[in-house]
């Protein structure tokens, strides 16, 4: 069994889930007591918030390619980072390792094609929807993007910051989500990408018409799968 690498604490919250499924997966397939062998260097989630914020994007990528040259000196045979946002700045942590970084768009893109869509709502963080190097990941594989009004973005992306990142759920959230996907649905989507490791501790499949894809959820499980997989 491989030994896994993960970036976390982007937030802490959201950490949590893959340390979960990861193992949960794990022991389904070995059976026993078996459980995932892994590494978890968990940032300051602090000082990365303020460099998104800023724009400085470059520093936060020399933080993360940090993170990541702890995590292969330690062990690790491939890294997860646990966020969608920062993926912003993978090349900067695939730069500064020899090791494979799973990119969490890649499993999203595989089981969006697996279900035979190509046209779907992405909701994430502000940097997530606007910016292209997630959008751009998935073009590239045939999907098609929508993205919520600028108003509907500003909103989800508070959400996930003043809300979600520090652990509380609201029922009122909740129901502006399911509004914006309802008129998501309504303006062609086939589905729905949960694009914030967050934003499933809120919504779920019962809160839309459509599926949703959970980018936590495919994310770990296919790190679990790397993980046991041979070569």
């Amino acid at each position: 069994m491989k030994v896994i690498g993960l970036i976390g604490g982007m937030s802490w919250q959201s950490t949590i889930p893959y340390y979960r499924i990861i193992n949960e997966a794990v022991s389904k397939r070995l059976g026993g007591l078996h459980s995932a062998r892994l590494l978890l260097y968990s940032v300051d989630f602090d000082e990365v918030e303020k460099l998104q914020r800023a724009g400085d994007w470059a520093a936060a990528g020399e933080l993360l390619g940090r993170a990541a040259a702890l995590l292969q000196v330690a062990g690790a045979d491939f890294l997860v980072l646990c966020t969608n946002t920062m993926h912003r700045v993978a090349p900067a942590i695939e730069a500064a390792v020899a090791i494979p970084l799973l990119h969490i768009a890649d499993p999203t893109a595989d089981a969006i094609r697996g279900a035979g869509l190509t046209r779907v709502a992405l909701l994430g963080t502000r940097f997530t929807m606007e910016q292209a190097f997630y959008r751009q990941r998935l073009y590239r594989r045939g999907i098609d993007v929508l993205l919520p009004a600028p108003a509907e973005r500003e909103l989800v992306h508070r959400v996930i910051y003043d809300e979600l990142c520090r652990g509380q759920l609201h029922d009122a959230s909740r129901a502006e989500y399911r509004r914006i996907i309802k008129r998501l649905v309504a303006a062609g989507a086939q589905a729905v990408i949960l694009g914030c490791t967050e934003i499933s501790l809120l919504i779920d499949a019962g809160d839309a018409a459509v599926p949703l894809f959970d980018t936590t959820q495919l994310h770990a499980a296919k790190a679990a799968e790397w993980a046991l997989a041979d070569g």
